[in-house]
């Protein structure tokens, strides 16, 4: 029967010397000034598409500082609010064309 020391497999079935790292993860609610860069940096976005038909593309500037204010969940809240009242803007004006689907048998 052979034996093998803890030196010819150092580690094996023993735990880690010490504590794992623990990342610290701090969240903590935007300040007022945060939330009103955050909002203002979203309302130019949101005028540059409306100036420009929605292309996104002549607004890069607007979007990069509207990412880098706002946390990243509120970036996505705001997106899916914006696509919301633009829906309810066409369905209300009676303007919204459902998208075409192809069917496939």
């Amino acid at each position: 029967m052979t034996v093998l020391s803890e030196a010819a497999e150092p580690g094996l079935g023993r735990a880690p010397a010490g504590p794992a790292p623990n990342p610290v993860i701090k969240m903590s609610a935007p300040s007022m000034e945060e939330r009103k860069a955050c909002w203002g940096a979203k309302d130019e976005y949101w005028k540059c598409l409306d100036e420009n038909t929605e292309d996104a593309s002549k607004c890069q500037k607007f979007r990069h500082s509207y990412e880098s204010r706002c946390p990243q969940q509120w970036v996505k809240y705001f997106d899916k609010r914006r696509d919301f009242l633009k829906y309810k803007e066409q369905l209300e004006a009676g303007q919204y064309q459902p998208p075409q689907t192809t069917e496939k048998s």
